[in-house]
Parts: structure tokens; sequence; C-alpha cells
């Protein structure tokens, strides 16, 4: 049985991070990801439902929503599932912070910085992007120079971290490990065995949840379990599809049956089957 909760879950997730309480875990974890003249002393949470100005525009609703005491503002974001235009989703979300910025009257239209964290439970289809576990994104110019310094998409690919413990560098590489890894732990691990990472555990064990709360959370739970298995099962569906069709092509060519199981993986009765459906259609 676990002893601490699945951060991947909406509540386990604002659990650990979108509470005043354990403001100072978020402040920590983003403090790992951003660059030194954006570090953050305080923050404070926003409304984490933006309404567009008209009632034409859909409306975004964020996971955490937050601004830091210098003005930084921040949206933090965990996807569990793949979705499609993820990154027009994450262009969408921006403008409202952007926007939220304007002012009445003489402005000079001056904005404070930006920044989309997105916290991700699966990997994009881009060949070039499943190879990279953490993406830094900023609008640079056509030699690669940075064009503006107030606008920033952090993105890191969670299914892409696979470091072990003695292999942790950073407190950046032991928060993603911690992430990566907390519905499994029985115990803190000594690389974790510090005071922030001690609280983070102390708000993740299941024990400390009240009977509300821990009802929220198995919901939550269910519905992560749900939603997982469902997108498996549609992932194994189309590759067992794609080793259907590449079967029968190598069938059609009348190669032989041992060859066909040996390149798709398909057992020899589903092979004999296939081409049994072959011969029936002519």
């Amino acid at each position: 049985m676990a002893k601490y909760i699945n951060p991947y879950t909406d509540f386990g997730f604002k659990k650990l991070f979108g509470e005043e309480a354990n403001k100072d875990l978020l402040i920590d974890f983003l403090n790992q990801l951003l660059p030194s003249h954006h570090q953050i002393a305080d923050l404070n949470f926003r409304n984490s439902e933006s309404l567009s100005e008209s009632s034409e525009e859909r409306k975004a609703i964020f996971d955490i929503h937050c601004r830091s005491s210098s003005g930084e503002r921040f949206i933090v974001e965990m996807q569990k599932a793949k979705i499609k235009y993820f990154k027009d989703r994450s262009l969408f979300y921006i403008t409202f912070p952007i926007r939220d910025q304007a002012q009445k009257g003489e402005w000079d239209f001056k904005l404070e910085p930006i920044y989309f964290v997105a916290i991700l439970d699966f990997e994009y289809d881009e060949a070039e992007e499943r190879r990279k576990f953490r993406r830094d994104v900023a609008l640079k110019d056509q030699d690669g120079d940075l064009f503006f310094d107030r606008l920033h998409f952090k993105f890191l690919q969670m299914p892409l971290f696979n470091k072990k413990a003695n292999e942790l560098v950073s407190k950046f590489d032991k928060w993603c490990y911690f992430l990566k890894n907390l519905e499994s732990f029985d115990k803190i691990p000594a690389i974790l065995n510090e005071p922030i990472f001690q609280k983070a555990f102390d708000t993740a064990a299941l024990a400390s949840l009240s009977a509300e709360q821990r009802d929220m959370y198995e919901q939550s739970l269910i519905h992560y379990r749900d939603l997982k298995n469902v997108i498996d099962t549609a992932v194994e569906e189309a590759v067992e599809g794609n080793k259907a069709e590449i079967a029968k092509t190598m069938l059609r060519e009348d190669e032989p049956l041992e060859k066909v199981v040996k390149y798709t993986g398909l057992s020899l009765n589903q092979v004999q089957q296939l081409r049994r459906e072959l011969d029936k259609s002519g």
C-alpha cells in the first residue's frame, strides 16, 4: 500500500504546491528552474481561473497561478495526458497574465516577466523533443540571440527523467527524482533527507490527510488511473493495428510465416489468422 500521494493527480499536485502553507515548496522548486535574476523570495497565489474579456472567448483554468513579490508571474501546470495542440494551449494560457498587466489610462506597455512551467506525464510525438527531458523556450532572433527576456516556457517530460539516487547532482535533479518516484517511496531516501524535502514528504503522507481529504484524493487517483488506462489501451491498440497492417503487407508478398512473426512481434496464431482473412478476401 502506498505511503505517499501520487503528485500527478489533481489533488496531489495542488496539495504539494498549491496551498498557502506549502508555498515554500513551490518557491524552492521554481527557483531551480529560474535564472539568478528572477529568483523568488516570496509569492502570492492568484485565482486559478482566468476569464476572457468577452463571452465569445474561452476561459483558461490553470493548476497554479501565482505572482512573486518582485512581480514575476507564473503558471504551473501538471499535465497528466497527451492532448492535441498542447503548445497552442500553452501560448493561449500566457495571454491571460499578459493582459492582466494592462493598466487603464496612461500606460507604457512595460510587462513583468512571465513563466509557463509544464510538468508533463507524457512524451511529445515529435522525434526531436522525445530526446529532451527539459526544454527551456524563449523568444530568440534568427541568430539564436535572446530577443525578449520576459517570456519563458519550461517543459519537463517526466517519463524521460531516469536518473537514480546516486546520479542526482543538483537540487533540480532531486526535485524531479522526488516527483517521479514519490508514490513508490516507503521512506525518505538518504539523498532527499534535508529540510525542504522532509516537509514535502510530511505534506504528501497519506496518514496526514483528514478523512475528507483522503476521499478527495481517492477520487482524484481513480480519475488519474482511468485516464491512464484509456490512453494506454488506445496506444496498445494502435500499435497492434500497425503490426497487423505490416503483417498483411508481408503476407501479400508471400513472406514465410516465421519471418512475419519475427518482424512484427505477433504470435504465430495471430499471423495464421491474418493469412486466413486474406485468403477469404481473395
